[in-house]
């Protein structure tokens, strides 16, 4: 009985004492903890080789990542050897070849990643000797090999080839050029013509003039004592590497906008328009200002659902799936975006609503409530990264490199508590500058260059390609038509008599998609008969047969009969030469503009289908030939390139076709073409 009473008197005390608390009000957080960071240890070797050790001993395995501080390098004309300078170190060296160094860090599940300005490896404790002398010697002794520069080549010239579609990938390449200019280190771009220049002896210029301990940090994390990691470094880094004296480059400033400078870039098949304002920003690691300027970025688009452009251009407008900001110190000069995909009708409308954020960060103060919430986010995310103890390698590491105070991370969450209203509008307006920054447009340019126009006080707008480049057309003549475009490309393929000779034809190409080959045979008979078929190791993937009246498509999912408008799909691929009828009838053509592919003047031709789409086709000023081709699907556009036009029987196919899908690009060779040797009716049968 008296424990029952007991109870039922701690409940009605706790009962009252929640009746007394007013539970729509936070409570008033406490006093920000001053953290006690563990501190590495850390000496120099006597080459200058600056080392930092961080004993973690929860996981039996030892990390070792070497930086090195250099100052910004101008490439010139052979931009793009200082990041192959990195990746090809582990290509070879003067003992070793890639594949024996490739099964060495396999042999002990290790990982070894040099890069331009150093090199990462892993492993477990036991096998930490054995990675060291494997690390050490691609450090110091790499020969990069010719035959692995020019296999690296042509993949970044594949690359290239995808990014051309990519907007965001348009976008850098814009922003960088214009905000620093291509004769600054971070405005220059890589090209296939830079990539052309660069050389074996540009890179080993490049690792024998650079890759100096005097200038290098090596940061050593795991399983390890201090005593282990200076015996190691002593062994590995020390002797065998001798310090030099390692060049120093100064830049001038880029020259701020005075206006607005309005921008637009061309994403043939686009259905949206990724826009962004950009700016640079004097603000380097560890500034004043730095954990201010943090917060405000939070609060404008620094990631979370509660930031101010997700909630804007998102969940008022319903614009886009998401706004975003970020703004990025660094030690010389630093940058600020604001970023969103959205629908091409709302182009201007959501370009208005980010600037619209940023002048009101500029003019009034934000609410407690937003403010103590994006605290609250960057006070849990700094905490759960000191679980890692690479992050107090990190913290160790820029107190050396930039000169910040010894105590710099441990009084963060008190210098961030600290942080109130007024402060990140004092940020605002000190970092943010609407006024001042390049607000481009990637998409479809017919469609935003006049929307665009609003957001320049002189109303120009101009249009960057994806080099980079101002885009100057010289216009077409009052005597370029359709037509004349069109009658061009038939006589440079081999004329209209050619071309209306030709019955059948029997094309086979063969591609190689994620390292398998496979072969494609194309059967077509005028006027409407076409067969598909896509084999790999003589197994078929997929067949689509149109026999003048239906369509089958057979894949491995099974099989599918085709009438009506998907029957028309597979009727459009059996015409050989679409463009004969388009000289019959060019109601569907629109000459739109004279751009530049890939440094050639095209004309560009919108060719519109019943089902409302439009093909964007590019015809070569000089040749009149067909060099590119965007189509669009429900997955995103595809884009096809054509090169290497060769004589079949007096008629020129392209042989070489570069397509860009997404992120992927296949290159389709033609093996064989077999023009006119009869292809029988039975062919198209099902």
């Amino acid at each position: 009985m008296k424990r029952i009473f007991s109870l039922l008197t701690f409940i009605f005390a706790v009962t009252a004492l929640s009746a007394q608390i007013d539970r729509s009000v936070a409570p008033a957080p406490g006093p920000a903890p001053k953290i006690n960071i563990g501190k590495p240890e850390k000496f120099t070797l006597s080459n200058g080789l600056k080392v930092f050790v961080v004993e973690n001993k929860k996981i039996p395995a030892v990390s070792y990542s070497l930086t090195l501080e250099l100052d910004p390098i101008l490439e010139g004309n052979a931009a793009g050897y200082v990041t192959l300078a990195g990746n090809l170190m582990k290509t070879g060296t003067t003992t070793k070849t890639k594949a024996q160094i490739d099964e060495a860090v396999d042999f002990i599940g290790a990982t070894l990643s040099p890069h331009s300005n150093g090199i990462y490896a892993r492993s477990l404790k036991k096998h930490s000797d054995k990675l060291l002398e494997i690390m050490s010697d691609v450090l110091l002794n790499p020969v990069f090999p010719k035959d692995e520069l020019d296999k690296a080549i042509t993949q970044m010239k594949t690359s290239l080839q995808v990014e051309k579609d990519s907007p965001s990938s348009i976008a850098d390449n814009v922003l960088k050029t214009l905000l620093f200019g291509q004769n600054d280190p971070y405005g220059e771009l890589i090209t296939e013509e830079t990539l052309d220049n660069i050389t074996v002896d540009a890179l080993k210029k490049y690792h024998n003039t650079y890759f100096r301990p005097n200038v290098a940090y090596l940061v050593i994390v795991g399983d390890i004592t201090v005593s282990e990691a200076k015996k190691q470094a002593e062994k590995h880094f020390d002797k065998q590497w001798k310090k030099q004296d390692v060049p120093k480059h100064v830049y001038d400033y880029p020259k701020d906008f005075t206006a607005p400078k309005v921008l637009i870039a061309n994403k043939d098949g686009a259905v949206q328009s990724s826009i962004y304002v950009s700016h640079t920003v004097k603000l380097t690691p560890g500034h004043p200002d730095a954990i201010k300027v943090s917060v405000m970025n939070g609060l404008l688009g620094g990631g979370s659902f509660n930031a101010k452009l997700f909630r804007n251009l998102r969940e008022d407008k319903g614009f886009t799936y998401g706004a975003y900001s970020t703004l990025n110190p660094d030690k010389r000069l630093g940058s600020f975006r604001a970023s969103a995909e959205v629908r091409t009708s709302v182009t201007d409308s959501a370009l208005h609503e980010i600037l619209k954020e940023m002048h009101i960060m500029r003019n009034e103060l934000v609410s407690a409530d937003d403010i103590d919430l994006t605290k609250n986010m960057m006070t849990g995310s700094f905490s759960r990264s000191l679980e890692d103890p690479q992050t107090i390698a990190r913290f160790a590491l820029n107190i050396e490199r930039y000169n910040l105070p010894a105590d710099y991370y441990e009084t963060y969450l008190e210098k961030l508590a600290a942080v109130t209203p007024q402060d990140v509008k004092e940020m605002s307006n000190k970092y943010l500058r609407p006024g001042q920054a390049v607000i481009l447009a990637v998409g479809n340019v017919s469609a935003i260059r006049e929307p665009m126009k609003v957001f320049s006080p002189a109303g120009e707008v101009t249009e960057y390609n994806f080099y980079g480049k101002e885009v100057i057309s010289t216009g077409i003549s009052a005597n370029v038509t359709p037509k004349t475009v069109i009658q061009a490309y038939i006589n440079a393929i081999g004329g209209e008599k050619a071309l209306r000779d030709v019955r059948d034809m029997k094309t086979v190409s063969k591609m190689s998609v994620q390292g398998m080959e496979i072969e494609m045979v194309s059967l077509q008979k005028a006027p409407n008969k076409v067969k598909i078929e896509q084999k790999m190791m003589g197994n078929i993937l997929s067949l689509q047969v149109f026999n003048g009246e239906k369509g089958k498509v057979k894949s491995m999912m099974g099989e599918q009969v085709l009438e009506g408008e998907q029957a028309n799909e597979l009727k459009e691929g059996a015409d050989m030469f679409p463009e004969l009828k388009m000289l019959e009838n060019s109601n569907n053509l629109e000459l739109v503009s004279v751009d530049d592919v890939d440094g050639k003047e095209a004309y560009k031709m919108n060719i519109s289908k019943p089902n409302g789409t439009a093909t964007v086709v590019y015809f070569d000023v000089k040749t009149g030939l067909k060099i590119k081709e965007i189509t669009p699907t429900p997955q995103g556009a595809v884009s096809v390139s054509y090169e290497d036009y060769t004589d079949f029987d007096g008629v020129k196919i392209p042989v070489n076709r570069k397509m860009a899908v997404g992120p992927q690009t296949i290159d389709m060779k033609v093996i064989e073409v077999v023009i006119n040797k009869g292809i029988v009716d039975s062919e198209f049968e099902f």
